[in-house]
């Protein structure tokens, strides 16, 4: 009994030091203006119009752009090239408490190619509509976010607020390509161990409804290609184990595998990022000609490629199972490779994942601050596919992924990229709000807590 009461007590003074947190704020700041409005996004516009895809994005001019904006706002800036012609842009709030850990506000410059034909307006051109909607690659993913953090720390410092927490914010390359030569590289450095960082916010996904969507986790990506043998036959010829229906076994077998977990989706039984999602990539087979394939000729080899996403919450080891006996048996003179294999566990050999109960404080902070905000909030997810998130979940640190972005159709990647401008300029209020809750937070037991705050 008593250690159950000291729980309840110490649960109270957490809940108290949130509560509190909150509440010890400077006066709200103002709603904008109609001209300060269009600035804001006229700002957004310009850094949308910067051609930042892949595989050349323009990151000299991005950088330029990025830096200039963090000149007008007095931060401190420094910009590394891990690798050569790839930068990252570090930004620094310094709080009054150096000693308590930081918060990072993190966010990609790169985007993906685009169609030009298959877009109503320009990708880059950040035409908005008659409705506010605003047509760019990289509205949604995830331009949106790094300028949403640049507009509430403008507006949290020309309302006089000083936050007690540092805060970071990062502009990083290649994140739609892996962020191998980008994030990557920073989390395993000194430069970041020095920014002593305690909690790190990332990108996340639009809803099509009310409701904001908060992930604590992300599938990993794992790229499989299969590839079978047999001796070439004719093209007339019946016989069993050729490399094409040795293949043809594999597909189908994987094929019912995926219909299993699509049906939990579509039953409503599990979210997408909770189930492992199978889709092929790509299907390589045939003995080439000069005038296309020979027809008569059953081939020697073929191969397939797979997009596989795994949970982290799923034992990986069934399913490399599962490969190896099923899907890829040598007994049916198959094999297999990984393209990419990335881990579902920390250096600890913890899942990766994000606690969003009492034990993490910055769950409650965030949850709070966005509801101050006016926002809504769904079930917690795990993000279907990945993000630079997980390199910081591999150092054992906290990392949620969030984009404020409700009433608005899931758009990333695809054709007609858009966000509205409402949403927009409502999401630089959220991570105002976030921006406050969090550099103000200050845990329990501190010296340095006051019975003011209390």
């Amino acid at each position: 009994m008593e250690k159950l009461c000291n729980f309840n007590h110490q649960f109270v003074i957490v809940h108290l030091l949130l509560f509190s947190s909150l509440l010890s704020f400077t006066n709200p700041t103002p709603s904008p203006t109609q001209d300060e409005q269009s600035q804001i996004i006229s700002r957004f516009q310009e850094y949308l119009r910067i051609n930042t895809s892949q595989p050349s994005p323009n990151y000299k001019k991005s950088t330029q752009f990025i830096l200039s904006l963090a000149e007008s706002l007095s931060l401190e800036t420094q910009v590394i090239e891990f690798v050569q012609g790839k930068p990252l842009v570090i930004l620094k709030w310094p709080g009054s408490d150096l000693f308590l850990p930081s918060i990072l506000l993190n966010s990609h410059t790169d985007v993906i190619p685009s169609e030009r034909s298959k877009w109503d307006y320009h990708p880059f051109g950040a035409h908005i509509d008659e409705n506010g909607n605003i047509f760019a690659r990289g509205s949604q993913d995830m331009k949106c976010v790094g300028m949403q953090y640049m507009e509430a720390v403008r507006r949290l410092k020309a309302s006089g607020f000083q936050p007690k927490r540092s805060l970071y914010l990062s502009f990083v390359p290649d994140e739609e390509i892996g962020g191998h030569d980008g994030l990557e590289k920073l989390a395993q450095s000194d430069v970041f161990k020095n920014m002593n960082v305690d909690i790190v916010l990332d990108e996340g996904l639009a809803s099509p409804n009310e409701n904001y969507r908060l992930f604590y986790g992300e599938r990993m990506p794992w790229w499989l290609v299969i590839k079978a043998t047999g001796a070439p036959g004719h093209g007339a010829k019946l016989y069993d184990n050729s490399a094409i229906e040795n293949l043809f076994k594999s597909i189908e077998s994987i094929r019912r595998f995926r219909a299993s977990q699509f049906d939990l989706v579509k039953a409503g039984l599990k979210g997408e990022g909770e189930v492992i999602s199978v889709n092929m990539a790509f299907l390589k087979a045939g003995t080439p000609s000069p005038t296309g394939f020979v027809m008569n000729l059953q081939p020697s080899e073929a191969e397939a490629g797979f997009d596989i996403r795994i949970p982290p919450t799923v034992n990986a080891e069934f399913l490399e199972k599962r490969i190896a006996e099923e899907w890829a048996p040598a007994s049916r003179n198959m094999s297999f490779e990984f393209k990419q294999k990335g881990s579902t566990q920390d250096y600890r050999g913890r899942p990766l994942i994000t606690a969003t109960d009492r034990s993490n404080p910055w769950w409650a902070l965030l949850v709070e601050a966005i509801k101050k905000a006016n926002g809504k909030i769904g079930k917690p997810e795990i993000f279907p596919a990945a993000t630079d998130s997980l390199y910081f979940r591999q150092q054992g640190l906290r990392a949620i992924g969030f984009s404020p972005m409700a009433n608005t159709p899931v758009l990333l990647h695809d054709h007609n990229e858009f966000l509205n401008q409402a949403e927009y300029l409502k999401g630089i209020d959220v991570y105002e709000s976030i921006i406050k809750a969090y550099t103000s937070y200050i845990p329990p037991g501190r010296d340095s807590l006051s019975r003011d705050e209390l």
